[in-house]
């Protein structure tokens, strides 16, 4: 009975090693986390870092959102990045799903948002996910070059980025996002781009630059203010309703006029932000910065 009991134990301390060893490196240092989330003019930037202090409590079941090894080593297409998105919160994935963990918090922010909840913690999470995306080695299997070099090339700008934003500003460009499409498209274009120079630093056997890392960083600001604006633009239709509805309405009941021209006021002002954005943004020679 000693034995059996033994035995037991010892099965379910090899399983709860292989969960919390699949994939342990952490992404960016904090610093850098709370570095992209300033550049893109995320209000809440202070937050951005949590996911690592939540990856702390509860292991792969937050761990696997934060890092993509695509062991077949193939091209990160839209489908690619959309099938993952089932796979969030799911420790049981040995792949990571990060590509996918970005889509879901933002799905979870707007539905909270609509359901009139506090949904700030969901961008959090997505502000923290979309910082990761830009890490080379978050893109690649956690093999012996990965082990070997993941901590330093976290930390290579982490101890002066907070005073340097403009470093990650001058290189950010502007990224419109009308559609979960379109998201998955520009999540599996920065992926692709973070894989090839991960390919790179393997192949030259060294660390990454710092001029690579900010360029790297770069993009993940990109997104994340993109993002942002796309989540607002989701809330804002969400009031103005379906066009179904508004016929119903019509049918059914006198309209309120002044309701009608106040949420269209505001879906308007988004749709403004973000046509000045793409249009008001620096011209910036996007070979130079990586982008495709």
């Amino acid at each position: 009975m000693e034995r059996l009991r033994l035995g037991i134990i010892l099965s379910v301390w090899c399983v709860c090693l292989v969960l919390l060893s699949a994939h342990p490196a952490s992404g960016w240092h904090d610093r850098t986390h709370l570095a992209v989330a300033k550049a893109a003019g995320y209000e809440s930037w202070y937050n951005a870092a949590g996911p690592d202090m939540a990856k702390m409590k509860f292991g792969p079941t937050e761990g696997t959102n934060h890092w993509c090894n695509n062991s077949a080593g193939v091209e990160v297409t839209p489908s690619f990045v959309l099938d993952q998105v089932k796979q969030y919160n799911k420790a049981s994935d040995q792949e990571g799903h990060l590509y996918g963990a970005i889509i879901a918090s933002i799905r979870a922010y707007v539905q909270d948002k609509e359901e009139g909840k506090y949904a700030g913690y969901h961008m959090a999470f997505c502000a923290h996910y979309i910082g990761d995306l830009s890490m080379p080695l978050h893109n690649v299997p956690y093999d012996a070059f990965n082990e070997t070099r993941h901590n330093t090339n976290d930390g290579t700008v982490d101890l002066g980025v907070l005073n340097n934003i403009g470093m990650i500003q001058k290189n950010m460009y502007p990224i419109v996002i009308r559609d979960e499409p379109d998201l998955a498209r520009e999540i599996a274009r920065i992926a692709n781009i973070a894989r090839r120079l991960a390919a790179k630093l393997r192949e030259e056997n060294r660390d990454m630059t710092q001029d690579e890392v900010y360029a790297e960083l770069s993009h993940s600001a990109s997104l994340l203010r993109a993002v942002m604006f796309y989540a607002k633009r989701e809330n804002s239709s969400s009031l103005c309703g379906s066009t179904s509805t508004m016929k119903s309405a019509q049918v059914s009941a006198p309209v309120d006029i002044n309701r009608l021209a106040r949420n269209i006021a505001v879906a308007d002002h988004h749709e403004s932000c973000v046509s000045d954005l793409f249009y008001s943004a620096k011209t910036a020679d996007r070979h130079k910065i990586g982008v495709q």
